[in-house]
């Protein structure tokens, strides 16, 4: 059932993913899996063992944005392919380009977008990739079950708001970064909109092109932005790059 303007995306039915479907549909569960990541020196170890166990053929890719840390290190170090600058050019450049590295590849896949912060909690993500891979959606992104830290809701409440108006889609993880998603709406969605403005933009591309989304709701861990100075500071680039992502498709759309 293609996702249609107005219309709330499926929020993940009951049972797993793919449940009922007819033995035919078999999953591959080989992603692509592509980790941004910025200074994440003590977290990404977890995320990438996390995600290597939990599927053993996938490729990993990590889009390490200038990271002035050891994260590029440990990254290589645990068998992942270190997509990096000189300098930082924002989540959604960078990102942008390892997945442009990704696609260099031959044969139909399918992708997994996840942060580098979800340390063991990532190898949760399977949920996502098996909805896709079982035709449920052609986008899955992960719908946080309990929240961690945060500020307002101030960037969240915007992002809904923005998705809505710019394609009908009612959403509750708007700005999650934990998507996984056919090869068809990864290049559909290329080039993603700067900085944080990214996951914004994807959705609404997705839509716009014609693909079901859906949101499953996942015990996950991050490591969250508090009501303090850096994390204020932190939501209100979440906000510009937003507004920029959202001004960009008001005039495309």
């Amino acid at each position: 059932m293609s996702t249609e303007p107005g219309k709330p995306a499926p929020a993940g039915a009951a049972g797993e993913p793919g449940e009922g479907l007819p033995e035919t549909a078999v999953a591959t569960e080989a992603p692509t899996l592509i980790v941004a990541a910025r200074n994440e020196a003590e977290r990404i170890a977890a995320t990438l063992e996390a995600l290597a166990a939990t599927f053993p053929r996938g490729r990993l890719i990590v889009a390490d944005d200038a990271s002035t840390d050891s994260t590029a290190r440990i990254a290589r170090e645990r068998g992942a392919l270190v997509i990096a600058g000189e300098r930082s050019r924002g989540k959604g450049a960078n990102v942008t380009a390892a997945a442009e590295a990704a696609l260099a590849g031959e044969g139909l896949r399918t992708f997994l977008l996840c942060d580098a912060d979800l340390g063991a909690s990532a190898g949760r993500l399977k949920a996502l990739v098996r909805a896709v891979e079982s035709g449920e959606c052609e986008l899955a992104v992960a719908a946080f079950s309990r929240r961690v830290g945060g500020g307002l809701g101030l960037a969240r409440g915007y992002a809904a708001r923005a998705i809505e108006r710019l394609c009908g889609l009612g959403t509750r993880a708007p700005i999650s970064g934990q998507r996984a998603m056919t090869e068809v709406v990864l290049r559909d969605c290329l080039p993603f909109a700067a900085g944080f403005g990214m996951e914004l933009g994807m959705t609404v591309d997705a839509v716009r092109a014609g693909h079901r989304v859906a949101e499953i709701e996942i015990d996950l861990e991050h490591r969250a932005t508090g009501r303090t100075p850096g994390g204020f500071l932190h939501r209100a680039r979440q906000l510009r790059d937003m507004r920029r992502a959202a001004r960009a498709r008001r005039r495309a759309g």
